[in-house]
């Protein structure tokens, strides 16, 4: 029986194979639009496995495009508690599904501060029992550049090179808002030490990461996280 995961975000579809042992197999990125062409790419099987964070349309165009596609659809929601992970919020429909998958993907034995950017920048932080501690949430760097450039059309959206103390406005632009993205990921690192009496690993996932690497500390890059989420979501709930 063939088992596919689908991570729907805001600007793509990410999906893949389930294998056997529980990992996921090649992963397939999917841009969607509003012409439809995108769902003729979708692949078939017997299962799937969906987690939503995009809009309403987007998301039943999906579901209908599945149905015609596979037998069994789940839907993945946020749950209070699942395998070893514990989430922090009283409401567990008010923390976002991929946010709940990524945790639930890494949570392990070791305590661990969990880094998504994409249209937002999230983190969540998890003790060493799989304890969510809580999180934050904020504009990504590329959110800051389009707000900035839609209430100041003179701010370019993109371009420009990170540096400390920067010597041209494109520059300036990019230094300040990525540079805003590392220090809440620094201070939320120092803050969990002061919370937990030691340091967690790093685990960073999320389209717009790769331009932060470079300047975070020692990190495991897990780019998969949501769907590695979604693979233990389906050995703990369905198989």
């Amino acid at each position: 029986m063939s088992t596919w995961l689908f991570d729907l975000g805001n600007t793509r579809l990410k999906c893949a194979p389930l294998r056997d042992d529980g990992s996921i197999g090649e992963v397939v990125a999917i841009a969607h639009d509003d012409a439809g062409a995108w769902l003729d790419a979708l692949p078939t099987g017997e299962v799937a496995c969906i987690a939503s964070v995009a809009s309403d349309a987007r998301r039943v165009e999906l579901l209908d495009a599945l149905c015609a596609r596979f037998a069994r659809l789940h839907r993945v929601r946020t749950e209070a508690a699942l395998g070893p992970l514990r989430i922090a919020y009283a409401e567990s429909a008010h923390l976002g599904v991929d946010r709940f998958l990524a945790m639930l993907g890494l949570c392990g034995a070791h305590a661990a501060l969990v880094v998504g950017v994409g249209t937002a920048l999230t983190v969540d932080l998890l003790d060493a029992a799989g304890r969510h501690r809580g999180g934050r949430i904020a504009p990504s760097p590329q959110l800051m550049r389009e707000v900035l450039h839609a209430r100041a059309a003179q701010l370019p959206a993109a371009g420009g090179e990170y540096a400390e103390f920067a010597d041209d406005t494109d520059h300036a632009l990019a230094s300040g808002c990525e540079g805003a993205a590392l220090a809440l990921v620094e201070r939320s690192l120092c803050a969990a030490h002061d919370l937990l009496g030691e340091t967690p690993s790093l685990h960073l996932h999320g389209g717009g990461a790769e331009t932060l690497r470079a300047r975070l500390p020692a990190h495991a890059w897990t780019p998969e996280a949501v769907l590695l989420g979604l693979a233990r979501w389906h050995v703990l709930r369905i198989a």
